[in-house]
């Protein structure tokens, strides 16, 4: 009891550890890499890049100023605990736009500048994504708007960076306004990568002659339980269908158990977009029996 009790404690620490990282890294990106190069975010902090390039105001004020009525409308949304992560991320994020700023750029090659400040952006913002936290009230706005109206978040979002890569373009000339669209996509890319994570799920069918001592190979091999179905090929008769769900990094260990216990098995895999429910691995009680 007393060890459930400091689980949630250590994984709370884990998350404020992890949330800082993720808002020093992307107030690096953006403060020593990309603004000094003119390439801009998505979402509130590119309207703040904006408002700083164009009326100099200071980039780390803005950006929490800005960012206050977004993050009172995601409270209302989502309660407390979102009030509390987000306002602990962009207030760091805001401190630590000021400590960098001044500190020399670290490259002035825009392509350069474009490809690594962005995918550092895309690693901070991933990392306090994947804790429960954000920097950008774009998405609380989202949630509003597609509880009245038929755009999804996304959408929404969508017409918002349109919107402010289109104004860049205007202030700051097409070419900018490109590097700054191709950054964003980018950013958006490693944030899904960083988000997801390693435990991105893989759905996984087998079809094999002897599904039990398939499930049991697989069991004690990676610590993974399956689903086996009993199934009937049109040609090849009755066989079973196992089904399981496994991590992206788990893929290659899988495909070696399963050829190794039947050569002739006949695997698919699939990306999984979400997974609800109980997932079990490394039953110890269970893998002692089957040993």
């Amino acid at each position: 009891m007393e060890q459930l009790k400091k689980q949630p404690v250590f994984k709370r620490v884990l998350e404020a550890i992890f949330m800082t990282i993720g808002a020093i890294m992307a107030a690096y990106a953006i403060e020593c890499i990309l603004v000094p190069n003119s390439i801009l975010d998505g979402g509130i902090n590119g309207i703040s890049i904006i408002l700083n390039l164009l009326l100099k105001w200071k980039l780390s004020l803005t950006v929490f100023i800005i960012n206050i009525p977004f993050i009172y409308i995601g409270y209302k949304n989502l309660g407390w605990k979102f009030l509390v992560k987000v306002a602990y991320s962009i207030g760091l994020f805001s401190i630590m736009l000021e400590v960098f700023h001044g500190i020399e750029p670290l490259t002035d090659n825009i392509l350069l500048a474009t490809i690594y400040g962005s995918a550092l952006l895309g690693i901070g913002v991933g990392l306090i994504i994947r804790c429960g936290g954000c920097l950008d009230g774009t998405e609380s706005l989202g949630i509003v708007i597609s509880k009245n109206t038929n755009l999804s978040v996304g959408q929404f979002v969508l017409v918002c960076n349109a919107i402010i890569f289109t104004v860049a373009g205007f202030f700051f000339g097409i070419d900018r306004a490109l590097f700054s669209l191709l950054a964003y996509f980018i950013t958006s890319k490693v944030v899904d990568e960083i988000g997801e994570g390693f435990e991105k799920g893989k759905a996984v069918l087998i079809i094999t002659e002897d599904g039990q001592k398939m499930a049991e190979h697989i069991y004690k091999k990676i610590g993974r339980t399956v689903t086996i179905i009993n199934g009937n090929g049109l040609m090849s008769g009755e066989k079973a269908i196992l089904y399981c769900v496994i991590t992206r990094i788990e893929v290659s260990e899988l495909k070696r158990v399963v050829t190794e216990e039947d050569q002739s098995a006949f695997i698919t895999i699939t990306d999984v977009s979400e997974i609800i429910g109980a997932h079990i691995k490394n039953n110890t009680g269970l893998r002692k029996k089957l040993r």
